[in-house]
């Protein structure tokens, strides 16, 4: 088990664990965040716990120009109005009241709101805003570096709402030539979407190249 101390660094992620947290401890800072993304790893874990670093094996991504959005789905996008980076805060406060099938409690703790708003106020982390008659009703978050958009978490109080959120996000992200939208781990939602699996490798060689591109930093609105 390796434990980080107050320096920025972390292990390989290209010999890391396919499964299990590559290190553990650390703290949330931007510095340390946007490191760890530039290098495929991410922080997931709960309340109680220490920070635990990922960066699984396979990968599930999603390359922009492969979205596919069902007939159902696209009938839906003109009944909602979509919005980049006007309720941040309010957006990730909302993904960490959702609950989930099979989860207890939320991995986006109170230390993580904090962490994701700073990164937010420096420009490097989005939300989308989905409204129904002017009500918030869905959104999702995530980090940009370079040209790779690292998903985090979505929520909806109307069905449907997040979805259109990201196809929307998956279309800006699409015009200003994103490489690659990580989804983190494999769910069949996002496969519906397009997403792939793809194996650690790959994902981190693509990313290698994808963050040394010129960040689109500041309100996406």
């Amino acid at each position: 088990m390796v434990w980080l101390d107050e320096d920025i660094w972390f292990p390989d992620p290209y010999t890391a664990p396919a499964d299990f947290p590559l290190a553990f401890g650390g703290d949330l800072y931007p510095e340390r965040l946007l490191f760890a993304y530039s290098l495929g790893i991410f922080p997931w874990y709960s309340e109680g716990e220490p920070i635990m670093w990922w960066s699984p094996d396979p990968r599930m991504v999603l390359f922009p120009q492969d979205l596919k959005i069902s007939r159902s789905l696209k009938k839906m996008l003109k009944k909602f109005e979509v919005s980049f980076d006007r309720e941040f805060e309010r957006v990730i406060k909302m993904c960490a009241s959702v609950k989930r099938k099979g989860q207890e409690g939320t991995w986006i703790t109170p230390e993580m709101v904090d962490a994701y708003i700073r990164l937010h106020k420096l420009g490097y982390a989005h939300s989308v805003e989905v409204y129904l008659n002017g009500e918030l009703v869905g959104g999702l978050y995530g980090v940009s570096i370079g040209r790779t958009f690292f998903g985090e978490s979505m929520f909806h109080t109307v069905s449907n709402a997040s979805k259109v959120g990201f196809v929307h996000l998956v279309e800006r992200l699409k015009s200003w030539n994103f490489d690659i939208i990580d989804c983190q781990q494999s769910t069949s939602h996002m496969a519906r979407f397009g997403a792939v699996d793809i194996s650690r490798k790959k994902f981190l060689d693509i990313l290698k190249k994808s963050v040394k591109k010129p960040s689109i930093v500041g309100n996406w609105g």
